[in-house]
């Protein structure tokens, strides 16, 4: 998939410290378990769709004592912005996966409501 919008950040940390900042109990799948003092809990999918469209890549998944989890891989390097959900190092399996399976273990609401608060924030910022 060719990046969308990779012009809004230089690099996959500067969107980490845009979205960390936006995300909450309404944007997270589920949302029960999430809280400020965790805040990229339960956003892997909806982040993984957000940075595949700012810088291209795969979506990618592995198994986690939680269930499925998901992350990037951008030009062979693995990026994930919500590993800091987790007490424990997970193991990462690297398969594959689609934006549909993404969207599914998410929701197209809390995908755009994400969306339209991180454009929000890049409107604000003075270029």
């Amino acid at each position: 998939m060719k990046p969308t919008q990779a012009a809004a950040f230089d690099s996959p940390i500067a969107l980490f410290r845009a979205l960390r900042p936006l995300w909450s109990a309404e944007t997270a799948s589920p949302p029960d378990g999430w809280t400020p003092d965790n805040p990229a809990r339960n956003h892997c999918s909806v982040t993984a769709l957000i940075v595949q469209d700012h810088f291209g890549g795969e979506i990618m998944t592995t198994a986690t004592v939680g269930g499925t989890h998901f992350y990037n891989m951008i030009n062979g390097t693995r990026w994930d912005l919500t590993i800091s959900q987790f007490a424990e190092p997970i193991p990462f399996e690297d398969r594959p996966a689609s934006r549909e399976q993404a969207m599914r273990d998410t929701s197209p609401e809390k995908f755009c409501k994400i969306s339209e608060r991180l454009r929000a924030v890049l409107e604000a910022t003075p270029t």
